[in-house]
């Protein structure tokens, strides 16, 4: 398994496909490993673009995770990959937390990034997200059941279509009742209440890069006024809102939103 030494610890990571350019790095949000890139996203992305994954530290396969963390310490944690598999400039796609991780990597790091793809995520969080990660960080840290964290999840991240689908529903509770969470209660914990305290809504004018601002129109999670607030304030972007799609926009629409990413990022 590949692993890489980043700040003294080792972390996973899984590179696929060789297509010239700068290579796309996928960003995991909240609560999931890298191995949920791999069933829609890596195989069309990989086509177009060297697609590197990895696991955050103690996710998955990774190790480490101990302590507190910032969405900012994360963002040095995937600069720091980047140096241990020498690559100079990358293209960055980050989901909800790892979109916050992308920004920061991107007004920390300018010169690393070529292009960034922020899907289902926010600068600043309102009082009803702060509310909600407080929510789920309490859950975790009275030890429910894994299974009944994925249901209240699932209530703000699939569409109401998805959500009828009770056979798909069942599958995916099954999975993580079957397998446990890719990660311990108290990291996931540690992972809300980062996002609790990302805040880039007074620097995101200084990103300058090419940016595509991606979500679906039915996100309850983060709604399009998050994202259309992104695409306001960062200079060079543009937003695409998913007709069919929640927060889980790359799950519920994955052929466009592949197809979206591919065009962007394979852009002169």
């Amino acid at each position: 398994m590949p692993h890489a030494l980043v700040h003294g610890e080792k972390l996973y990571y899984e590179a696929h496909g060789d297509a010239d350019g700068a290579p796309l790095v996928l960003a995991m949000g909240m609560g999931g490993s890298c191995q949920g890139w791999l069933p829609l996203q890596v195989p069309e992305l990989s086509r177009h673009r060297r697609t590197l994954i990895f696991d955050y530290p103690g996710v998955g396969r990774s190790d480490g995770g101990d302590g507190a963390f910032s969405t900012a310490d994360l963002a040095d944690t995937l600069v720091g990959l980047l140096d241990a598999l020498e690559i100079p400039r990358a293209s960055l796609l980050g989901a909800f937390m790892g979109g916050m991780v992308a920004q920061h990597a991107t007004l920390e790091h300018p010169d690393r990034i070529d292009r960034l793809v922020l899907v289902g995520t926010y600068a600043r969080p309102d009082a009803k997200r702060r509310m909600l990660l407080g929510h789920w960080r309490d859950l975790a840290r009275q030890g429910v059941p894994v299974e009944l964290l994925v249901r209240d999840r699932l209530l703000w991240t699939a569409q109401d279509a998805t959500i009828e689908q009770t056979d798909l529903i069942e599958q995916m509770i099954d999975f993580f009742r079957r397998d446990g969470a890719p990660l311990s209660a108290d990291l996931f914990a540690r992972q809300c209440e980062a996002c609790l305290a990302h805040d880039t809504l007074d620097r995101i004018h200084e990103i300058a890069h090419p940016t595509l601002v991606a979500c679906g129109r039915h996100d309850a999670l983060t709604p399009p006024v998050f994202h259309r607030q992104l695409a306001d304030e960062i200079p060079n972007a543009r937003l695409v809102t998913f007709a069919h799609g929640a927060h889980l926009v790359m799950v519920e629409s994955a052929e466009a939103f592949n197809h979206a990413v591919v065009d962007f990022v394979s852009e002169d």
